[in-house]
């Protein structure tokens, strides 16, 4: 499962987030057209210790000495959504933007909330509210176009996370991101480009060695694929798509008995996990 941290200064928006890329086994060893199926800034991970008393208490403290500066509510905004609180969240997005309506941040963080709580069509709206005042944040850029690509809207995401790049954008998201929709068009060679970008601005993201393997793999690449997922795995052991990529290389390569052990790895990690129930199936390790 995807999940994104809050950053008032520049948005709701992911530093190194977890788990970024969940392989997609088409047709299993056959894969010519294999793709990362992401759900990137999807779920906002729920941190209660931003929602505590002494937390929300501080930044009251701070709202209440200056009332009508909107970037205080947009701070306990964002700390209501880290902890999960989207109906608070949005009332203090709702009064920052009262207070200013050009605020264009608040709109991209209501967006963000708005995802969350399923209202897509309420957060493409912010997005675009966002988009109108700075046409250059590249932010909303990014966060709209994962709106269409969840949406299965490619063409669309694609323009939002080209703009990002055309702007320079310092987000490993974009090139992430842009990356999976080209991955999914068969265009492995500018997937890889895209994914190697995105390990350049973001190389402690175990996400976008996920995807770069998975492009390796559907070129039939299984070296520089286990060497990515391996790596992955080095950053963030407990993500069970890393375990159930690299499981699919020993698939790959006949090694049963090794495969087995990822693939109960990654099971054990995510029980729900589907590709990796499906690789265990398939050799023979029960499940599925």
């Amino acid at each position: 499962m995807a999940v994104i941290t809050f950053n008032p200064s520049r948005s709701l928006r992911s530093h190194k987030s977890v788990a970024f890329a969940s392989l997609a086994l088409a047709a299993a060893l056959g894969l010519a057209g294999c793709e990362t199926t992401n759900t990137s800034d999807a779920v906002i991970r729920i941190d209660k210790a931003q929602g505590s008393q002494e937390n929300i208490a501080s930044l009251t403290a701070v709202i209440n000495a200056n009332p009508r500066d909107p970037e205080g509510y947009n701070v306990r905004g964002s700390a209501y959504g880290r902890a999960g609180e989207f109906r608070k969240a949005l009332d203090d997005f709702n009064t920052a933007l009262q207070i200013n309506p050009r605020f264009f941040q608040a709109y991209a963080n209501r967006a963000l909330v708005y995802r969350n709580m399923g209202q897509q069509p309420q957060a493409i709206a912010d997005y675009n509210a966002a988009l109108q005042i700075n046409p250059s944040y590249d932010v909303a850029y990014i966060g709209r176009g994962n709106v269409y690509r969840m949406a299965g809207q490619d063409d669309q995401a694609f323009n939002d996370f080209s703009r990002a790049i055309q702007l320079g954008t310092t987000d490993g998201r974009a090139y992430h991101n842009r990356g999976l929709i080209y991955q999914k068009r068969n265009q492995q060679d500018k997937a890889i480009d895209d994914f190697s970008k995105a390990i350049s601005l973001s190389p402690n993201s175990p996400e976008p060695y996920n995807g770069r393997g998975i492009s390796y793999i559907a070129l039939n690449d299984n070296d520089n694929a286990f060497a990515d997922f391996n790596h992955a795995i080095e950053l963030n052991g407990n993500l069970a798509e890393s375990w159930a990529n690299q499981a699919l290389v020993y698939e790959r390569r006949g090694e049963k008995d090794k495969a087995i052990r990822s693939y109960r790895h990654a099971v054990g990690l995510d029980p729900k996990y589907q590709p990796a129930r499906d690789g265990l199936a398939r050799v023979g390790g029960t499940t599925g």
